[in-house]
């Protein structure tokens, strides 16, 4: 009798379909059941000995909401709601008709495993445990329509005490790379440790989502430079990591952010459901995507009504090539505009957005970042590409690894691209009423807006809205770091690395229009015709309540 390993979680949701993905204990074919009739199934596919499913669930309908149950071949009833469970029963939100349906996102990025519950957690409460008790008591309102997960969903290179003790039962940690993942079997104990958390797992299954990697989901500085790529290949442990770590990507994240279109033109997940086994079809796929970034797009859009959210992949399709240095290859940059500028008016598509209301950018990395922080970010970038000489450039890559300066900043021309794009995007008739960069990485959260010069600049309203961690935690020295980067005094050192980096200011001017907020915690957008709200909520023990999702800022974009 097949049994549920993971899952269910719920992806794609529109306003007559959605997806499940559920991994099962063996072969079988998975099942949706609704209350409302709406049914699908899919037969599990193999990888490494694991056997999942996306189950596309079709005949939904729209602006409606009905429970679920899985079922996994001859399991004789239900495995999903699970027996006695404290939650409510998981259900399938769809969205309502018509231009003017309210959109909730939620986001935020960094999560380290919870504890399991009782024992003492010392990075504080997890942000998406709290949201998951706040929607489970609360109403309809405290349910986000999708949630938006920037990267460093699991943690490759920093493992608990307690998946420490298991690789320690599995192999000999005095052999690299040590108490790190090595596999694909210990990249799946990751996903285990970090979604069976209860709280999470409800979550999952009842609110869509929407995911994109960062460093740590493979390697903290993963692609930081060319030196450090090299470097990292010469290792006999590197190749066994990367394509592991691109493979149970593919499969647990990557896979359920497409939609079913998508998923009928993809010719490997066609290529795996029809294969016995697909774990070596699935390795020389990630082998191709580690060779050459422009072998996979990682990044994918996602259109909510009149919202478009682009996810963008900052990560794997780098050029780390000194002189060429780019956030995203040639292609990937030409496809972030197509999508960007899709349904636009005007001659060659210029001129607005035209075919929505607000435009999301999803990025792990900020674009906006304090501005000492993009200065020195800049400066390294110079002197690692030469301009101040050999002993500058080693000294720049060294730098850059200990102080982790790879953001939007640390690729210039890739920042003053996207800087035009929305710049671009945001003006002329048909634009949208907001452009937002939604981002994490950084262990805290702010608002930032930019300027353009001369008091000209886009029609849209452009914000840099930065949340993170959803549980994690930053040193204190790393808080009064960021406080300093803001400052008048920040902002006057910054122009001194740029004068010594021989280096160009950059073409927009912004400021800080809200935080720094440190803990753990999420970010909320409402989107309702071109109206936008944002609210940020920090996860905090309420002396005789516990724990509570209690909000620090909210303020109107639009």
């Amino acid at each position: 009798m097949a049994r549920l390993r993971l899952g269910p979680l719920l992806r794609y949701v529109d306003g007559s379909t959605a997806t499940v993905w559920v991994e099962a204990d063996r072969p079988c074919t998975a099942e949706v059941r609704c209350a409302d009739g709406a049914k699908g199934t899919a037969n599990t596919f193999q990888i490494a000995g694991h056997h999942y499913a996306l189950i596309p669930v079709t005949g939904l309908r729209p602006g409606s909401e009905t429970a679920y149950e899985v079922r996994l071949g001859d399991s004789g009833g239900p495995v999903w709601p699970l027996p006695d469970s404290p939650f409510p029963p998981s259900t399938i939100r769809t969205p309502g008709e018509g231009d003017d349906a309210e959109l909730r996102v939620t986001f935020g990025s960094c999560r380290w495993a919870a504890p399991p519950s009782g024992e003492h957690d010392p990075v504080g409460p997890d942000a998406l445990d709290t949201l998951a008790a706040r929607i489970a008591t609360g109403t309809a309102a405290d349910r986000p329509d999708v949630l938006l997960l920037l990267g460093d969903q699991v943690y490759a290179d920093n493992t608990s005490e307690a998946t420490r003790r298991w690789l320690a039962a599995r192999r000999n940690l005095n052999d690299p790379p040590g108490d790190q993942v090595a596999d694909y079997e210990e990249y799946t104990h990751l996903y285990y440790e970090s979604w069976l958390d209860p709280e999470v797992r409800w979550l999952l299954s009842t609110v869509p989502s929407c995911m994109i990697f960062d460093d740590h989901d493979v390697i903290d500085d993963w692609n930081t430079s060319e030196a450090w790529l090299a470097e990292m290949r010469a290792t006999p442990w590197w190749r066994e990591r990367v394509l592991s770590g691109l493979m149970s990507y593919w499969v647990y994240q990557h896979l359920g952010n497409l939609s079913p279109a998508d998923l009928e033109r993809d010719e490997l997940y066609a290529t795996l459901r029809t294969t016995p086994d697909g774990t070596d079809e699935l390795r020389a796929f990630a082998s191709a995507s580690d060779a050459d970034p422009r072998a996979t797009r990682w990044s994918y859009r996602r259109d909510f009504g009149r919202v478009r959210l682009l996810m963008v992949d900052t990560r794997a399709a780098r050029v780390l090539d000194e002189q060429n240095r780019a956030m995203v290859d040639p292609e990937e940059a030409r496809w972030l505009r197509e999508q960007a500028l899709d349904g636009a008016g005007g001659a060659g598509g210029a001129g607005g957005a035209g075919g929505c209301d607000h435009l999301l950018v999803g990025t792990s990395l900020p674009w906006l970042l304090p501005h000492l922080i993009h200065d020195a970010e800049g400066w390294n970038a110079a002197l690692c590409r030469g301009e101040r000489g050999e002993r500058w450039a080693r000294f720049g890559e060294n730098l850059r690894r200990r102080s982790d300066l790879e953001h939007w900043a640390a690729f210039p021309a890739s920042f003053d691209a996207l800087t035009a794009l929305i710049a671009e995007v945001g003006t002329g008739a048909g634009a949208p009423a907001t452009v937002c960069v939604l981002s994490g990485d950084v262990h805290h959260a702010y608002i930032a807006e930019p300027t353009w010069p001369g008091g000209g600049g886009p029609d849209a309203r452009v914000l840099q809205l930065t949340c993170s961690p959803v549980h994690n935690s930053i040193p204190a020295s790393i808080k009064l770091g960021f406080h300093f980067g803001w400052s008048r005094v920040g902002r006057a050192l910054g122009r001194r690395f740029v004068r010594h980096g021989r280096t160009e200011r950059a073409a927009i001017n912004w400021r800080k229009t809200g935080g720094p907020w440190f803990g753990n915690q999420l970010m909320t957008l409402t989107l309702r015709g071109r109206s936008a709200q944002v609210r940020l909520d920090q996860a905090q023990v309420v002396k005789g309540v516990g724990v509570r999702l209690q909000t620090t800022q909210e303020s109107r974009l639009s």
